[in-house]
């Protein structure tokens, strides 16, 4: 996995930077694609099916430019944005995050045809990047473009078709995505830190086994290995209002369970950080940022990943069947399928559906993938930690769901949605495009309907687990911990708030430690409101 500055992976003076023209590399010299052998090429074969229609614009041939391309007479980049021009399809060169055991900070660009990513290029540079994403989606795209000349001239009037993904045959012989992520020896790593981790817990309180039928868990990569630091279990959302005095938790599915867990996470380490003691403060993941701000920063080499054991409620799991034709109906449809989604004791439902009733229940609460979409912008650190540290970002999520085939909605829905924001975020703030993978499962599910709204929350350092019950928001009174008679759980906002006051005091945050509500807190700190990162989406 990546492994560069801090948790974005690429320093936030070049992420915020506005992609300059590609105009003025076009000209570069180069070598053809049978003599590049760049390192830097990297990510999964796929087999798009593109099948181009007529051209509409005048001028050179396409199959002229495929043939000078060939001679190595013309840039790969020049070439893929000629052929946007003449076949009329919208190309993008996307920034995103490089992923594999890669010393020092390299640059990711992938190429986009009308919705469809295809294999990412890295380089030391942008040009180099944006040069091997070039190269790697036309090895991709001209088998279709040079096979198509005795089919053009039969199909004059037909709009050319989309790329999509297919469907990999029996006879194929070359492996599929999700397979070759399986043997990702950084993935299998993750995968036996979660498994033990959770078998850890569960033997230790066979009771609550049958908790973990949906489970996701944080894991920090570092040079020598990856270890587990937060873990949450549970599929539902609490059925009453919101609580004045924060002793409610609100969601309690398994991905915001974690995120919470991995709070605590933090706060434990910022701690650290701040101890006196040398040798303890050597032991946090936090270093002085380079930037100058007073803000910390994760150590250099430390990446953090995150892993699900189902696709999280929402967008993500609405199955891929349609080809994203900006001008179809099915663009309609996709835009709709992938909006915003709220969670209702369990259940999940479109914004868009203006007939939904929410009964007897008085909460409401986003969905999961719209949450993991708003944290790959703001940072999974949350607003009040925002006061100590910079956005931190997870670099890449398994789903080790055994029933899923395709995760091409859940790429789309957190990667493409806010397509654009970057420019318009505040500083250190940036949308990273996480590498999202099919893994295999590393948890075993148990039945257990007595304990069907429980779910159990768990970070680095707990002697043992907190049970939640996830309707009423509070701990179960036969929880292994549980913090008061009160039975309000160590991942409340009151919770929450007690260690940000900790935390300021140990940073001798004078202007943070008169702070009265939670809200105060989070208000001042935070620069975007949930509504104008989802505006574009």
């Amino acid at each position: 996995m990546f492994t560069g500055r801090g948790s974005r992976g690429i320093s936030y003076s070049k992420v915020l930077m506005k992609n300059g023209p590609l105009t003025a590399e076009l000209t570069e010299t180069f070598k053809p694609p049978a003599a590049l052998n760049s390192p830097f090429k990297h990510g999964i074969k796929e087999k798009p099916a593109l099948k181009p229609g007529a051209p509409v614009k005048s001028g050179v041939p396409p199959q002229t430019l495929i043939k000078r391309y060939r001679n190595g007479e013309t840039n790969p980049v020049s070439l893929i944005h000629q052929l946007a021009q003449i076949y009329e399809f919208h190309l993008e060169m996307k920034e995103t995050v490089a992923t594999g055991n890669l010393p020092g900070t390299y640059f990711a660009f992938c190429v986009v045809i009308d919705g469809f990513e295809y294999k990412t290029g890295l380089g030391i540079t942008k040009k180099e990047a944006r040069f091997n994403a070039a190269t790697l989606a036309l090895e991709d795209l001209l088998p279709s473009f040079e096979n198509q000349e005795s089919v053009l001239s039969e199909a004059l009037d037909v709009p050319p078709l989309l790329p999509v993904e297919e469907k990999p045959s029996v006879n194929d012989t070359h492996p599929s995505p999700a397979i070759y992520e399986r043997k990702n020896p950084v993935n299998l790593q993750i995968l036996q830190a979660v498994s033990n981790q959770l078998t850890k817990l569960t033997s230790n309180h066979l009771k609550f086994s049958s908790c973990t039928s949906t489970t996701a868990a944080f894991i920090i990569q570092t040079s020598s290995q990856c270890e587990v630091v937060a873990l949450g279990t549970g599929d539902f959302n609490a059925k009453e209002c919101l609580s004045e005095n924060g002793r409610i938790v609100n969601d309690s599915h398994a991905v915001v369970t974690a995120r919470r867990s991995l709070m605590r996470y933090l706060y434990r380490h910022l701690l650290l950080f701040y101890s006196k003691n040398a040798s303890l403060k050597e032991k946090s993941v936090f270093q002085h940022s380079s930037s100058s701000s007073n803000l910390l920063s994760l150590k250099s080499g430390v990446a953090l990943h995150l892993y699900v054991n189902q696709l999280p409620k929402g967008a993500a799991q609405i199955p891929s069947k349609t080809r994203l034709n900006p001008k179809s109906i099915s663009a309609w449809q996709v835009r709709n399928e992938i909006s915003l989604h709220q969670a209702v004791e369990g259940k999940v439902f479109s914004v868009l559906l203006s007939g939904l009733h929410h009964s007897a229940c008085n909460m409401v609460s986003m969905s999961t993938t719209d949450k993991i979409t708003q944290w790959q912008v703001l940072g999974y650190q949350g607003a009040l930690l925002s006061h100590f540290i910079e956005p931190i970002y997870v670099q890449s999520i398994l789903v080790g769901d055994s029933h899923c085939s395709d995760i091409s909605r859940m790429k789309m829905s957190v990667s493409q949605r806010v397509d654009g924001i970057t420019p318009e975020l505040p500083m250190f703030y940036c949308m990273i495009r996480p590498h999202i993978s099919l893994v295999p499962s590393a948890v075993t599910c148990s039945s257990g309907s007595s304990q069907l709204t429980f779910g159990f929350n768990w970070s680095e350092g707990d002697c043992s687990v907190e049970v939640v019950d996830g309707l009423e928001g509070k701990t179960t009174e036969d929880s292994p911990f549980k913090s008061g008679p009160a039975l309000a759980s160590r991942l409340c906002k009151a919770a929450m708030l007690h260690r940000f006051k900790l935390a300021a005091k140990e940073a001798e945050r004078q202007d943070l430690r008169t702070t009265r509500s939670y809200r105060e807190a989070k208000v001042t700190r935070l620069h975007l409101s949930f509504t104008s990162i989802f505006a574009i989406a």
